[in-house]
């Protein structure tokens, strides 16, 4: 459960609140879906980093050449940079509801937390404990089952894909697909891998990527099943961080919110420290820079400074007043759209045989295509519905 819950952010959570309460149980089918799509993105990308001891947009720069490395780079910035920004609006949201202060008091020293791990911590060993502050966030799974949801229309909506006429919809499966095949996650497997086998610290195995896949994708479903049964249909823009923890009423009563808080502190705690590493692990890869957490900050100049601005920036961005859980639904949009050329560099790196020793199976290569696919598909709904007025 620890190492599962450590895929799981603030994101993922209020995303699937937020589809769950407008569109109901109409979205379960595709976080089912979302499986046999993680199996296979998380077992791809990281046997990527454990084989060739590089990252992914190291190894674009190395076979692809400077400006396909830039461009992956600059799509990873772009993602992590919205969602640096809506977690961080999120965990002093949390820490807001647990001790009665406006959210604003909190930015600096989070931002500040996340920054001194990241430059003077084992970053490893923090995370593996603050993860333990999520766990909280398990109590969705009681909350769908003490709901009493329509087992009947959960099961059918789960199997038999029921679409509203709607122009939302085909954006919320977008949100969806982005917030369980998170890029940052992807960046971070192949990166983190890479230090590991240099280290001589991982062996390449399946159990982590099925511990992820599980987890986040039960979390996901049972979250979405205690919003649609509990919370009314308000639009998403309306709905606020205490509105969202309601739904977890049914299984602890009025414990719930303060037991929603501490599980987003710590799924944004987890979450944060590794959005800011992958993205600067991107530029530093796409420039040729040296790179790694392992490395003493005063030989990685570059790659150190990066993290300082990024985190400097992400804070600044915080005191723009916006409604948290709309940051991060809207950005799980944005990276949900920025999946697919990512997945293409995933495929195009994970069967070239001049840099791989062992290439796809020919179900990673479906699945993997299969989701790139699906994200394009409602992409394109979206596109025609808007045009179409």
């Amino acid at each position: 459960m620890v190492t599962g819950a450590s895929d799981v952010d603030p994101a993922l959570v209020l995303t699937a609140t937020v589809a769950g309460a407008v569109y109901h149980y109409s979205l379960l089918w595709a976080v089912l879906l979302s499986v046999p799509f993680l199996l296979a993105v998380f077992a791809v990308s990281a046997r990527i980093g454990f084989e060739t001891r590089q990252g992914l947009v190291d190894l674009l720069r190395g076979s692809y050449g400077r400006r396909v490395a830039l461009a992956c780079a600059g799509l990873i910035v772009i993602i992590n940079m919205a969602m640096i920004v809506a977690d961080l609006l999120a965990v002093t949201d949390a820490f807001s509801i647990v001790l009665q202060l406006p959210r604003m008091f909190f930015i600096a020293a989070v931002a500040f937390s996340v920054w001194y791990i990241l430059i003077f911590r084992d970053f490893r060993k923090i995370t593996h404990s603050l993860v333990l502050f999520s766990l909280p966030l398990f109590v969705y799974l009681a909350a769908a089952v003490f709901a009493h949801p329509d087992w009947g229309q959960v099961i059918s909506h789960s199997i038999f894909p029921t679409i509203p006429r709607t122009s939302g919809y085909p954006t919320a499966v977008v949100a969806i697909f982005g917030s369980l095949l998170t890029p940052y996650v992807l960046v971070w497997q192949t990166s983190s891998r890479r230090e590991e086998a240099l280290a001589g610290t991982h062996s390449l195995g399946g159990a982590e990527h099925h511990a992820g896949t599980v987890v986040t994708t039960v979390l996901c479903y049972s979250i979405m099943v205690a919003a649609a049964t509990v919370l009314p249909a308000p639009v998403n823009s309306h709905m606020t961080t205490r509105m969202a923890a309601s739904a977890l009423a049914p299984a602890v009563g009025p414990m719930g919110t303060i037991l929603f808080a501490f599980g987003i502190i710590g799924a944004g705690m987890v979450a944060l420290p590794v959005l800011v590493a992958s993205l600067c692990y991107s530029v530093a890869e796409a420039m040729g820079w040296r790179s790694g957490l392992s490395e003493n900050p005063w030989e990685a100049v570059p790659f150190y400074v990066l993290i300082s601005g990024s985190m400097f920036l992400a804070s600044v961005l915080n005191f723009i007043k916006i409604n948290p859980v709309r940051a991060l639904y809207w950005s799980q949009i944005l990276a949900g759209a920025l999946t697919v050329p990512i997945l293409i560099f995933i495929l195009l790196i994970s069967n070239n045989r001049r840099v791989m020793r062992t290439t796809n199976s020919w179900w990673q290569n479906f699945w993997i295509g299969a989701a790139a696919g699906a994200i394009v598909a409602a992409g394109s709904i979206v596109l025609w519905w808007k045009v179409s007025g």
